[in-house]
């Protein structure tokens, strides 16, 4: 377990960010330049990495491996065992995190594997659960909500389902393995605020996965105008496409693992990350996807983009515009590590060489 600091009182959350507008020149030059700083931290996140994060985050996922095998309805549990088995890339992504702060963080990499497992489960149940209702899902979803509200309650969220079914405690126990860790992050208060606002707006994933395919765009398009008014910096599409991300939570989470974690820090970094970063993670998500998508007639992001042209020339400026805003943070060169890393390993992937 991660032992727990006294907690000090929280910060109010800062205001709705006024995002910069894009500069017409961000396609110029290479937006993350190989210095001798960026090769250094390269070395050093991989000599993290290797030795250090991927043997603990196959710890932890192999000790929730071991609970979803506990689990003692067959529904829950197939559910659980395949998104540990075919997410499990997600999860090794979000552990990368961990090279952020300028010291190991056992409390933090534990925190971001958990965290990763419990919106797999969460994901694949939503997608795989006949006959879940916008509520089921809204209520589902409250569980990445109170995951990091470790002052809060742990909710049923199963509703109805729990009297025809039984998960074993497997949510609750992915729940309240994250609140023990943010408890142990030294600057979690700092953070808390507005890691909480942002939780609660991942119930955006209810529309994503419950709503008529019919009806989404519209829905997607008013939920958008409530909870973020006169943002235009990038299309509605776009900043639902990021609300439905957890790029900005983890880099939230990474910063809180430093002793000292300011105010206008934890505000810089979450307009580095916010819009364009989650942006840009569901784009090359959908990008590498859209042929299963349109298989199965699953929501694909990328398909709001007016041609494949117009998708390729969007996400390109996505991804220029994460890798500047990332360069001008502190330890800028691991955050653009990070960035870097996740635009490789989606176009990596096999499928990102398929066209529909």
């Amino acid at each position: 377990m991660c032992p727990a600091p006294s907690r000090s009182k929280s910060p109010r959350a800062p205001p709705a960010p006024r995002y910069r507008p894009i500069v017409s020149n961000d396609s110029s030059g290479d937006a993350a330049p190989l210095t001798l700083r960026q090769f250094s931290a390269l070395r050093g996140a991989v000599a993290r990495e290797l030795g250090w994060g991927l043997p603990l985050a196959g710890l932890e996922l192999r000790r929730w491996r071991a609970q979803a095998h506990a689990i003692p309805a067959s529904s829950f549990r197939e559910i659980a065992l395949l998104a540990l088995d075919h997410k499990r890339g997600n999860t090794h992504g979000a552990a990368l995190f961990s090279v952020i702060p300028q010291k190991r963080s056992r409390p933090l990499l534990r925190l971001l594997t958990s965290y990763q497992v419990l919106w797999d489960f969460l994901d694949s149940l939503s997608e795989r659960w006949g006959g879940l209702t916008h509520e089921d899902t809204l209520l589902l979803h409250l569980a990445l909500v109170d995951a990091v509200n470790p002052t809060g309650p742990v909710r049923d969220y199963y509703g109805h389902l729990t009297a025809r079914h039984n998960d074993g405690g497997y949510l609750r126990s992915l729940v309240e393995a994250c609140r023990t860790c943010c408890d142990a992050l030294p600057s979690f208060h700092s953070v808390a605020p507005l890691l909480y606002r942002e939780a609660k707006r991942i119930g955006v994933q209810a529309i994503n996965h419950v709503t008529k395919p019919a009806e989404r765009p519209l829905a997607l398009e008013k939920w958008v105008a409530t909870q973020y008014p006169g943002a235009d910096a990038v299309t509605w599409f776009e900043l639902a496409a990021a609300a439905g991300a957890n790029i900005a939570i983890y880099a939230l989470f990474a910063i809180a693992a430093e002793e000292d974690c300011s105010f206008d820090r934890v505000e810089e970094t979450y307009r580095a990350y916010f819009p364009w970063t989650g942006a840009l993670a569901t784009m090359l998500d959908s990008f590498v996807d859209q042929v299963d998508d349109a298989q199965n007639g699953d929501h694909c992001y990328i398909a709001y983009y007016k041609s494949a042209d117009a998708a390729t020339e969007q996400i390109s400026r996505l991804v220029r515009r994460c890798l500047s805003e990332t360069h001008s943070l502190k330890r800028s060169e691991y955050h653009t590590l990070v960035a870097a890393s996740m635009v490789a390993m989606y176009l990596s992937r096999d499928s990102a060489r398929t066209q529909i």
